[in-house]
């Protein structure tokens, strides 16, 4: 296959010939009968995103790994790891190869299950750590999220424990002691609306206790969803430390505010902006973007979180949390980092491919888009605006805080070792 007039992170205009799951030859002009029209667009390496929750086993009335990772696709992905806070937990070997198995199935992108790191995410005993990193599923990445490990003496065992095996436990940075009962942000919004707060402290406090930790045994920390300006400094300080601690940031921690639960389009007390950690003040987005560009924050994960409408469409306090975000991520990221000039297209390819395969041990994903590399690769065009439909979404569950806006960039076709899963915007 040749894949025409494509512009590799936004270069000039070249061709690529895909061989054998691989880029055989990058040039202008090149011959051949089996061709995609790029038209221009900008060639990426496939996205990975370190954090999606894709419910199966378990809730596939909310998503499927067959619905998932097509939504995956249609946002440009090639490699995502599915959350553990499924049911059954994926705190066995049988179960994240279960996942895996499904993944391969499929194969509307590569799947890496991600194992508990507590039986049940209860937080009482370790999961089986050994037994998943030595499965077919090959898992590298540990996390109870949708849970804190709040344990500090479970947590330095969990951090001793996966350097063994180069792994990487993934916290979810939440003090349950501190949001018992909380439903936003805490601050003035909270505080007019008569919503439990979610205080800041209660994520930075677990990050600086879990940087020490990591430091401690020396072992490899990555902190899941970062929200506060508070806690990008303490992982800027860990950092500065030389310690091995890494961090993602969602889409919607960089483009959305508290202040949306209370003058929302439809009014105030709208769940779909009901998150976990919730929506920040706008110092707080502003830091998160700073933190990305310069490296204090390493990538962008989505959180895809789907639920089926009747977890969403209902009093703020019974909705459950989370928005979905696979086939919107780009878009957003176009808009709260490259449009404001704070990333390239070098540097969102960085942050959203190279980096997280790095963080994931993902050896055939986000490589170049080079001659012997494999040929994941994203074609993006950043001119285009579209309206977010969600009924138009490849995933089961709508549950998106972006309906009816207009975002910036359009995913043209993904390819997945070559073959694609995505061409003209559409499915294969």
């Amino acid at each position: 296959m040749i894949i025409r007039n494509v512009r590799i992170l936004g270069g000039e205009p070249v061709d690529i010939r895909v061989a054998d799951g691989a880029i055989a030859e990058i040039g202008p002009g090149l011959a051949g009968e089996n061709t995609v029209d790029g038209a221009g667009a900008i060639a990426l390496p496939g996205l990975v995103d370190l954090h999606t929750h894709l419910r199966e086993p378990g809730r596939e009335d909310a998503e499927t790994v067959q619905t998932g990772t097509q939504s995956a696709a249609r946002g440009g992905y090639t490699a995502v790891h599915a959350m553990a806070n499924t049911s059954p937990v994926a705190d066995t070997a049988g179960v994240v190869e279960q996942v895996w198995r499904l993944g391969r199935e499929f194969a509307h992108c590569d799947v890496h299950p991600v194992g508990a790191v507590t039986v049940g995410l209860e937080g009482r005993q370790l999961a089986e750590l050994g037994a998943m990193a030595d499965s077919a599923a090959r898992v590298r990445v540990f996390s109870d999220d949708g849970r804190c490990v709040d344990d500090a003496v479970l947590m330095r065992r969990a951090l001793e424990y996966v350097k063994a095996f180069d792994g990487v436990v993934a916290q979810h940075a939440q003090e349950p002691r501190l949001t018992a009962g909380a439903q936003m942000n805490e601050g003035v919004v909270s505080g007019r609306l008569g919503l439990t707060g979610w205080p800041a402290v209660a994520e930075e406090a677990i990050i600086a206790r879990d940087c020490l930790l990591a430091a401690h045994v020396g072992s490899r920390l990555h902190v899941c969803h970062v929200s506060t300006a508070g806690s990008v400094e303490i992982i800027r300080w860990a950092k500065s430390k030389g310690w091995n601690v890494t961090a993602e940031v969602t889409p919607h921690h960089l483009l959305l505010t508290d202040d949306l639960v209370e003058e929302s389009p439809v009014g105030a007390y709208n769940p779909i902006y009901k998150v976990n950690p919730p929506l920040r003040t706008r110092a707080d987005v502003e830091a998160l973007r700073a933190a990305l560009a310069d490296g204090t924050i390493d990538i962008v994960a989505t959180d895809h979180a789907p639920h089926p409408v009747e977890d969403k469409e209902t009093e703020w306090s019974a909705a459950a949390m989370g928005m979905v975000g696979l086939e919107t991520a780009l878009s957003v990221v176009q808009e709260a980092m490259v449009e404001t000039g704070l990333l390239d297209w070098a540097g969102l390819a960085q942050r959203m491919s190279v980096v997280p395969a790095r963080i994931g041990r993902l050896a055939g994903q986000g490589q170049p888009i080079e001659v012997g590399a494999p040929a994941n690769i994203t074609l993006y065009d950043p001119s285009a605006r579209t309206k977010v439909d969600p009924s138009a979404f490849a995933s089961k569950s709508r549950n998106t805080p972006y309906e009816g806006m207009t975002l910036p960039g359009r995913v043209v076709a993904t390819f997945l070792r070559g073959r694609p899963t995505v061409l003209e915007g559409k499915l294969v």
